[in-house]
């Protein structure tokens, strides 16, 4: 159902909106201030979603049972309307209050939309997790890419503006599918702010070398030395990254791309780095064995770790191509 009418404007209503959940706590307010300024910097629609508590639901079914008024009010989606109209948004906005369960209803309205943007927590979620039930769900099955804006996240980082800093992107060149390249350019492009593109990778060991035993008093293994062609290594891994990211580079030519190739932990690197970056941008391309998508160990460590707001990029379903080939 919805309880406020959409803004009108011709210039942005058909273009695909940020849908943004909000429950009333903190952290989706931090959620909500992050998502209007993407929508105002991109000129998309925004769409605002609060899934109502379960009492809620079962006490306007009960009122509808038994022939009653019309239903119970949504305070909490009503509160962040009128927020919204103090504050004068330049995009659209409508606002959405549903039933069901939330990761099922915000899926639902994400369909189509061109990002979905949680809280890293929700209201009434345990103050020492760093990542909720429902972003977690939603990281392995959104329809489109989904942002979390984690609540230690630097004001800077909840602008979105040119000043919120770079977009660093963890790419993979044969695993992360076109759509992570495609939406860092995109996400880069809007915010008018450099692309680092970062592919870190481990080194083996050195032919034929034998590991020093741990020592006792440590109880700690020695580190693995670097690979003999350790040089040659990264020079490849340089030049897979440059032919992945060359098309992507050449529809948006006036992003600034940094690329980077390291060995060494990617989601370590990508944690540091996101300390002084607006977004971080990862691929959900882990398969699981029954064939679904799930979140994979570099998602799953930046979700808990980074400092700024992190975009879990799906891929296309098997019935579309890339992204490469799409207009602006």
């Amino acid at each position: 159902m919805s309880d406020h009418p959409l803004v009108r404007d011709t210039s942005t209503a058909h273009r695909p909106p940020v849908v943004v959940g909000v429950d009333g706590s903190e952290h989706g307010l931090r959620a909500l201030e992050w998502a209007l300024s993407t929508a105002e910097g991109s000129g998309s629609p925004l769409v605002v979603v609060h899934v109502r508590p379960e009492e809620l639901q079962l006490g306007t079914a009960r009122i509808e049972s038994l022939g009653g008024a019309p239903e119970l009010p949504d305070t909490v989606l009503n509160g962040v309307a009128a927020g919204m109209e103090r504050r004068g948004p330049r995009v659209p906005v409508r606002y959405e209050s549903l039933d069901g369960s939330v990761t099922d209803a915000l899926a639902a309205v994400a369909r189509g939309a061109r990002l979905l943007v949680t809280g890293s927590r929700g209201r009434g979620g345990f103050a020492s997790l760093l990542l909720g039930s429902t972003s977690r769900t939603l990281a392995a099955s959104a329809p489109c890419p989904l942002v979390v804006v984690p609540h230690e996240a630097r004001t800077a980082a909840l602008g979105g503006g040119p000043g919120a800093g770079r977009v660093l992107m963890g790419l993979h060149p044969e695993e992360s599918p076109d759509e992570v390249p495609a939406f860092a350019f995109e996400e880069a492009h809007h915010r008018g702010v450099p692309l680092e593109a970062v592919t870190a990778f481990r080194l083996p060991p050195p032919q034929g070398a034998l590991l020093a035993a741990p020592s006792p008093a440590l109880q700690v293994p020695p580190p693995l030395p670097l690979a003999d062609d350790a040089d040659e290594l990264v020079r490849g891994a340089e030049r897979e990254q440059e032919e992945r990211l060359r098309p992507f580079a050449a529809r948006r030519p006036d992003v600034e791309l940094r690329p980077v190739v390291v060995p060494g932990d990617a989601a370590g690197r990508l944690v540091e780095g996101s300390r002084d970056a607006g977004l971080l941008v990862v691929g959900r391309h882990h398969r699981h064995r029954l064939g679904s998508l799930l979140v994979g160990s570099v998602a799953h460590a930046v979700l808990h770790e980074a400092h700024c707001p992190v975009a879990v990029v799906p891929p296309a379903p098997a019935d579309r191509g890339g992204l490469v080939e799409e207009g602006p």
